[in-house]
């Protein structure tokens, strides 16, 4: 059975988890998980990820690690009781030799002992609280995929890891800019307060309607473009890094953690 975005909303946490690990849910994430630290995730072979970690370290606006697995064990202890990054996620992306070659659902298949998996907060978490403050997130009024896009900021490389940093964008009432700054700068594991905000050209983006990935988000009268970093940028690092194989997660498309929304580091599962 394929559930829709709307009859995870109505799903507790567990229930959303096992949606997601069935396959019955294949969609972003947006507004899922209420309260919980949603992540991007990186899984690459056990030789590159101590340069990979670097690369987080020295990016941490746009990588805010929050866990780490052990070499060749899929199941995510410090994020959660039973969560496993094979299934777990709604969607994954594969690369070969730094090209995308497809997705999937689910990556058993694939998995192999030499494997480590990344977990790097993501902004959908702190999207709660602006909900809870009134403010409007379009996306998830909408059923759609943020709106992100390759700036023309670098980021600090780590070995063969390198490449501009990607944002993530919403739009934002004028008189509300500086509150939505204030409530996203508590959240440092999902990226906290924006990079910028206003005429998207400062960031090297040519046109707002399209984003490289997502969906297009409208900025009506009255409303300000606001940027966050975003996970998505590890993908551009992995491109530029041309490993023999790489998974993340499809853009929009998140594991769900047990970590509370507001962690400043994440909480080991017993």
């Amino acid at each position: 059975m394929t559930l829709a975005y709307r009859d995870l909303m109505g799903l507790d946490l567990q229930g959303q988890r096992q949606a997601i690990r069935t396959g019955a849910y294949r969609a972003h994430t947006a507004g899922l998980g209420s309260g919980r630290l949603q992540a991007n995730i990186a899984i690459l072979p056990e030789r590159q990820a101590l340069d990979f970690m670097r690369y987080c370290q020295r990016n941490p606006k746009p990588c805010p690690l929050t866990g780490v697995s052990d070499t060749g064990n899929p199941m995510m202890r410090t994020l959660g009781r039973d969560i496993d990054i094979r299934t777990d996620v709604p969607a994954y992306n594969i690369y070969r030799d730094g090209k995308l070659e497809g997705s999937a659902t689910d990556i058993r298949d694939i998995w192999s002992d030499d494997l480590v998996a990344f977990a790097l907060g993501c902004s959908f978490t702190f999207e709660y609280a602006l909900l809870r403050a009134g403010i409007p997130v379009w996306h998830i009024d909408n059923d759609r995929t943020v709106p992100m896009f390759r700036s023309n900021v670098e980021t600090v490389p780590a070995g063969p890891f390198s490449g501009k940093m990607v944002v993530s964008m919403r739009a934002v009432d004028e008189d509300r800019v500086d509150e939505v700054a204030e409530i996203s700068r508590r959240y440092p594991l999902a990226h906290g307060a924006p990079v910028c905000w206003g005429d998207p050209a400062g960031l090297g983006i040519a046109d707002i309607t399209r984003p490289d990935w997502g969906d297009p988000a409208p900025v009506a009268p009255g409303q300000v473009p606001v940027f966050w970093a975003c996970g998505v940028t590890p993908q551009v690092a992995v491109e530029a890094a041309r490993l023999p194989l790489c998974i993340t997660h499809k853009p929009g498309h998140m594991l769900i953690t047990d970590v509370a929304e507001d962690a400043e580091v994440p909480v080991i599962a017993d």
